[in-house]
């Protein structure tokens, strides 16, 4: 990786998040232009709409109701985070490397009262794109953070983390700390 990942574009606003069944959760999202200033700012947004909800360690476009490949990510601080590059987002994320793989815990703002056993790649390499300077990255990470960038990627790819659990066995009502 050649750039900084990290977000220094412009402030956004918070939007409302979509649950589940909406249809633009199990739709694919289109690619985008990371150079079109509607990008940058759904970028802006995401970021902003992240940072206001607690726990929350990434979102996706089809998360505020926006059929877009486009996610932020942030696990800075998370107790599972190994590998953390900050805050960041990126467009048109593709996995072109994944293994040590493992199933893990996984819950979803979109799915709010459940989580669920998820197996997936412990180290991924991902190719994206960054918003606003258009320029093509190979981010390499690990752990928790990889993790997030493979929930997010299915979100821009229509699926939720219910769609990759091994059954109904690996469904679980999320818990309520109070």
């Amino acid at each position: 990786m050649t750039a900084s990942v990290t977000w220094d574009g412009p402030e956004g606003t918070v939007r409302p998040v979509v649950t589940a069944p909406a249809t633009v959760l199990s739709t694919i999202g289109d690619e985008v232009d990371p150079a079109d200033p509607a990008i940058v700012q759904l970028a802006a947004d995401l970021v902003a709409t992240m940072r206001v909800a607690p726990g929350c360690v990434g979102l996706a476009a089809p998360q505020v109701g926006v059929g877009a490949q486009i996610f932020a990510v942030d696990v800075t601080g998370h107790p599972k985070a190994a590998t953390t590059h900050g805050t960041f987002v990126l467009c048109n994320a593709k996995v072109i490397e994944a293994s040590r793989w493992k199933a893990g815990r996984e819950g979803c703002m979109s799915v709010p009262d459940l989580t669920g056993d998820v197996k997936r790649a412990g180290r991924v390499v991902v190719s994206a794109m960054l918003p606003g300077s258009g320029e093509t990255i190979e981010m390499t990470t690990d752990a928790f953070e990889a993790r997030a960038l493979q929930h997010e990627i299915d979100h821009c790819d229509g699926k939720l983390f219910l769609d990759r659990v091994a059954g109904a066995h690996a469904i679980y009502q999320r818990k309520v700390y109070l």
